[in-house]
């Protein structure tokens, strides 16, 4: 079963400095019928202007992934770090305990593309801590790169939660297939570009909730980057 999620049918919100769009319930938008999807919790998109950003803030027991597709996010935190994200560099944030951060785009001319993404931990009470990495072109083309995992697999990013996150950069008319173990359960995310899901045809920022199916076939229908997660 595929449940598709319109990019149109989205939570969305424009502050001025931040223009948003809510994959599911967020801040003030509320959809009961889109709470999460298994461990996955928010996956937000967010366009923030110049000079502007999120104020330092509070988080706890929330496994953050954040990706940057275009510009610049300095990100500081309570455990001194002091970095900036840019273009296909990915950070990992472990809330754990207890975390505060801020989240800003430091250029005077160039607006922020980003996505954020929130899971659910395996458990309550871990240790914060923070991953900041980028993984080449050349592993991401016409392939499915894990930048995410359990385990650190190939050098991915470490998460505390049974999911794992994949990248993959497409040339137009190329198929990715991913085997989807009995019981597992995936989300499909369209960054950039048209695909097709088993069939099904999705265009950018459109997401797909997959169950009960055990082989994915993904199809750019023109140059595509996606994000698949493989969920518990």
């Amino acid at each position: 079963m595929i449940d598709i999620r319109k990019a149109a049918d989205r939570g969305h919100a424009n502050h001025g400095w931040l223009d948003t769009y809510h994959t599911f319930s967020f801040a003030g938008y509320r959809d009961p019928e889109h709470v999460h999807f298994r461990a996955l919790r928010v996956m937000n998109e967010d366009r923030v202007t110049p000079g502007q950003g999120f104020g330092t803030h509070p988080h706890n027991d929330m496994e953050i992934v954040t990706y940057v597709l275009e510009g610049a996010l300095e990100h500081k935190d309570s455990m001194g770090n002091g970095e900036v994200l840019r273009p296909g560099e990915f950070q990992r944030m472990t809330a754990g305990t207890g975390i505060t951060h801020s989240e800003f785009n430091p250029s005077d001319t160039e607006p922020v593309h980003l996505y954020q993404i929130w899971l659910f931990p395996d458990r309550k009470g871990h240790r914060p801590s923070y991953e900041q990495k980028r993984f080449p072109d050349e592993q991401l083309h016409n392939r499915l790169r894990v930048v995410a995992s359990p385990e650190a697999e190939e050098g991915s990013l470490s998460i505390h939660q049974d999911a794992r996150i994949y990248l993959s950069k497409l040339d137009a008319g190329a198929t990715v297939e991913y085997p989807l173990a009995e019981s597992r359960h995936a989300w499909l995310q369209v960054l950039r570009g048209q695909v097709t899901l088993n069939g099904q045809p999705l265009e950018t920022s459109d997401g797909a909730a997959v169950s009960e199916a055990r082989l994915l076939k993904i199809e750019a229908t023109g140059d595509a980057e996606i994000m698949l997660f493989d969920l518990a």
